[in-house]
């Protein structure tokens, strides 16, 4: 869905965060993997699971305002905004109601995703899993990039995020909302940082 081309931050903290190898970037992306991406996306997309497969269509529009509404940079909007969009026009080709389900809703990425999994059959912790290991891959591949890493130093930072996943999927699924947080001000300030970058690879 297009998230090969961001790197959420990662490019703008190899240039001012002191992100500079293997050790660093390992660090800054288990950060972001248990403060904002499990206490939010995972969550909504735990939430959303649940809500498609019931059909409700208004606790899926609260959703999607959520993950709007946690944006913290205006890259940030535009990453699951398009990508939103993008997995829509795959989720068409799939799924002949998937333009209505969608009608009138600005389809943010966990949303999109959410729907996907809910009309696999998917449960909701293997739903989450799928979302959080699709990130985890996007960033690795952005890091090996940026930092610059060699494969093995990627294929052992991938082995790390992916060794802390499962539990944090499990955990993202009976987090209650009023512990939902995308609270992360390093990230925010990366993110924002990017949008001024002299020379980039990435879209945020």
């Amino acid at each position: 869905m297009g998230g090969f081309s961001y790197s959420e931050g990662v490019e703008a903290a190899v240039e001012w965060a002191g992100v500079r190898g293997e050790a660093d970037v390992t660090g800054w992306l288990a950060d972001q993997l248990h403060l904002s991406l499990a206490p939010a996306d995972l969550a909504v997309v735990a939430e959303a699971v649940r809500a498609w497969q019931a059909g409700d269509g208004e606790r899926v529009r609260a959703l999607n305002t959520w993950v709007l509404a946690t944006r913290e940079s205006a890259e940030f909007l535009l990453q699951t905004e398009q990508m939103g969009r993008s997995f829509l026009e795959w989720l068409k080709l799939h799924h002949t109601d998937a333009a209505a389900c969608f009608d009138g809703l600005p389809a943010t990425y966990p949303v999109a995703f959410a729907f996907a999994a809910a009309r696999s059959g998917a449960g909701v912790a293997d739903g989450c899993l799928a979302y959080a290991f699709g990130w985890a891959e996007n960033m690795t591949a952005a890091a090996v990039k940026a930092v610059p890493l060699g494969q093995s130093a990627g294929q052992r930072l991938l082995a790390t995020l992916g060794e802390r996943i499962p539990e944090l999927a499990v955990r993202a699924g009976r987090l209650p909302e009023p512990e939902w947080s995308n609270f992360n001000p390093g990230l925010a300030i990366a993110s924002s940082r990017h949008e001024t970058q002299y020379t980039r690879l990435f879209r945020s």
